[in-house]
């Protein structure tokens, strides 16, 4: 075992959960489980030589330590130099110039008209947009949308589509569209007859996906499982000091109505007459934009609070405003993950709300 001084990678982020801890790479977005014991050492002797460790241990845990050091060497977490004080720790500030950072609008019975948004849009410094469709939508009509944000050139880099599956599937013409359109990172195609994921075209971006679950209305959102974990250093510092959901979002519901999320309630106002920015400066609009995950009931004994989302808008306890989110099925105390919707706990909010689950039939409110 090496004598000088280690370091951790600047870009390899400790969190402490109640029973286990992790270290967040977000450089390679991924994570890694470790025991408290590991987190201590990390937060107490970074900078410090492995044998400062085992001397104020009493060298009572000597093996316990050179098993750490090797785990950690393994997955080159760790680098060692004599002069630490040239290695400080990366900063977790989180800003933004936008004002919005991402908008999501909800289609159905209404067409929206995409030519009015998209100067609202720069108004608002806005990068990123999520479109979902709950009936058919012809493919010109996305074309459409994607040739209008060329055409406007829009500081729009990165839109999202979810679509449902049709009988006329054609997933050529998809990747002809992704390939005609660089700022388009993903389609989802959802009630297809199987899932499956294909290749980007680009480095994570123009992806197809399809997915056999139905989303035929807002209430399918706010699902917080491992496939949405992101250890990246924007959505880690974010998370620190903001609500990872709805901090800096606006929405527009299928009705029209201006919200925090589609799934929210409470509206500023009809897009048909109120600007996305004027609803953004009305009162309380923001209140749920700093609840970080340090402040929510069970998340903030959680390992992974930092990288993933926060869901407010469905939550466990209706009425309290710092519940832990209704569709996170994870146990920090136990360290298992379960079938949320089957959670007799979790059937009070469920009923709620009425939240469609494979167990019963969807809402079409």
């Amino acid at each position: 075992m090496k004598q000088s001084n280690f370091i951790l990678f600047a870009d390899c982020i400790p969190v402490k959960g109640i029973n286990r801890s992790i270290i967040c790479d977000t450089k390679s977005n991924n994570f890694y489980l470790i025991p408290n014991g590991l987190y201590d050492i990390l937060e107490n002797y970074n900078g410090k030589t492995i044998e400062d460790i085992k001397n104020d241990s009493e060298h009572k845990y000597d093996e316990i330590i050179d098993e750490y050091f090797d785990y950690l060497i393994d997955n080159k977490l760790i680098f060692f130099n004599s002069n630490p004080d040239l290695f400080p720790k990366m900063s977790t500030e989180w800003n933004s110039p936008s004002l919005i950072t991402n908008i999501i609008i909800d289609y159905e019975t209404i067409i929206h008209d995409f030519n009015v948004l998209i100067p609202q849009f720069e108004t608002l410094k806005c990068s990123y947009i999520q479109l979902r469709f709950y009936k058919n939508i012809s493919i010109d009509y996305i074309r459409n949308i994607a040739e209008l944000l060329k055409k406007e050139k829009s500081r729009i880099v990165s839109i999202d589509f979810i679509i449902p599956y049709y009988e006329k599937f054609n997933l050529e013409e998809l990747n002809t569209l992704l390939s005609e359109n660089s700022r388009i990172h993903s389609i989802v195609v959802f009630n297809s007859p199987y899932n499956k994921s294909f290749k980007p075209l680009r480095q994570n971006m123009g992806y197809i996906m399809q997915v056999a679950r139905n989303i035929s209305n807002e209430k399918y959102c706010g699902i917080i499982n491992e496939e949405y974990f992101y250890s990246n250093i924007k959505l880690f510092s974010e998370s620190i000091h903001h609500n990872t959901c709805l901090n800096r979002k606006i929405s527009i519901d299928k009705y029209g109505y201006i919200k925090n999320c589609p799934s929210m309630t409470a509206s500023f106002g009809n897009i048909k007459d109120t600007t996305l920015e004027e609803a953004l400066n009305k009162p309380h609009f923001k209140k749920y934009w700093n609840i970080t995950k340090d402040q929510i009931t069970v998340c903030k004994d959680c390992e992974f609070r930092h990288i993933c989302t926060d869901c407010r808008a469905y939550t466990e306890e209706p009425e309290n405003f710092y519940s832990k989110p209704l569709k996170c099925g994870y146990d920090p105390y136990k360290n298992e993950w379960s079938e949320w919707s089957t959670n007799p706990l979790k059937q009070k909010g469920i009923e709620y709300y009425a939240i469609p689950t494979p167990h019963t039939s969807p809402s079409t409110t």
